[in-house]
């Protein structure tokens, strides 16, 4: 027996005076609200109503179980007007991963534009290379480069970032000497394909003499003089210290998506954080073109 209908239509019963009326008003057959009653009692083993052809009263029992329908009325109430509020302005925690490359240049900027007058949101931000499972960890809203390895998650595309092999400003390299600074995704062994413009390719390979954990700390250690290493393009004109190895050459380029796990109907922070990433992601592209 479905006990929360049946609980809802008692008290519907209850409220309209008769089954004729509140058959009338749920537009049911007066049958199938007389099953529905008929089951409740068999199901409670009790007597809920008092009923002649022209009244109904409650007996003690009923009194009681209406009672309780009327809370559990009121609480499902609550719950759905909570929800659909939710959904109109968004509320509780939102959590959010990216690379350490994209977390402060993509996603902090577009948060701000998405919920800075959203008080009641409470932003969890996890800065992680690698690719978390989204329900593990719990989160809404993940940027990934390259794409989600998990194809059951929904994803869209922001665009397309380029790593840029870059040195110190200033600096000579030699291509065949020069020590690699590692991301520590990259592992100790990297391969290149340079593409000229035109339809040239180049290949290079090189053994990690460092390896950082952080974009930040890659940068660090280029500007400092210590080799060569990637760096996102939408970061490279952000440090002046930074210069292109090749002019004339670039790495393929690779796509950015934002993910998440809601199957359904997508929470409304959600889509403010996907349009404002997005913004963003198109403003950092302008400039790194510049």
């Amino acid at each position: 027996m479905n006990k929360l209908r049946h609980m809802a239509i008692f008290m519907r019963i209850v409220e309209a005076g008769s089954i004729t009326k509140a058959a009338e008003k749920m537009a049911l057959s007066k049958s199938v609200l007389s099953q529905h009653l008929k089951l409740l009692e068999s199901e409670l083993a009790t007597t809920l109503l008092k009923r002649t052809t022209r009244r109904q009263s409650l007996t003690p029992s009923g009194e009681r179980f209406y009672a309780h329908c009327v809370k559990m009325h009121q609480i499902s109430e609550q719950a759905w007007d909570e929800v659909m509020a939710q959904q109109a302005e968004p509320a509780g925690k939102f959590t959010v991963t990216a690379p350490h490359a994209l977390m402060d240049t993509l996603v902090v900027p577009a948060l701000k534009n998405a919920f800075l007058h959203c008080p009641n949101v409470q932003l969890c931000l996890i800065c992680q290379d690698d690719q978390l499972d989204l329900m593990h960890h719990d989160i809404d809203l993940a940027i990934r480069v390259g794409g989600s390895k998990d194809s059951h998650y929904k994803q869209r595309r922001l665009g397309s970032l380029t790593d840029v092999l870059c040195k110190a400003t200033g600096s000579t390299v030699d291509i065949d000497s020069v020590a690699y600074i590692a991301n520590h995704w990259q592992g100790t062994h990297i391969k290149h394909t340079l593409i000229r413009h035109g339809s040239e390719s180049q290949q290079l390979s090189f053994e990690a003499t460092h390896t950082t954990d952080t974009i930040s700390q890659t940068v660090s250690l280029i500007s400092a003089g210590f080799g060569i290493g990637l760096v996102p393009n939408v970061l490279v004109a952000q440090y002046p210290e930074l210069a292109p190895v090749f002019t004339d050459q670039s790495l393929a380029p690779t796509t950015v998506f934002t993910v998440h796990p809601y199957q359904g109907a997508v929470p409304v922070s959600v889509q403010l954080a996907q349009a404002a990433i997005q913004a963003q992601f198109d403003t950092l592209m302008i400039s790194a073109v510049k």
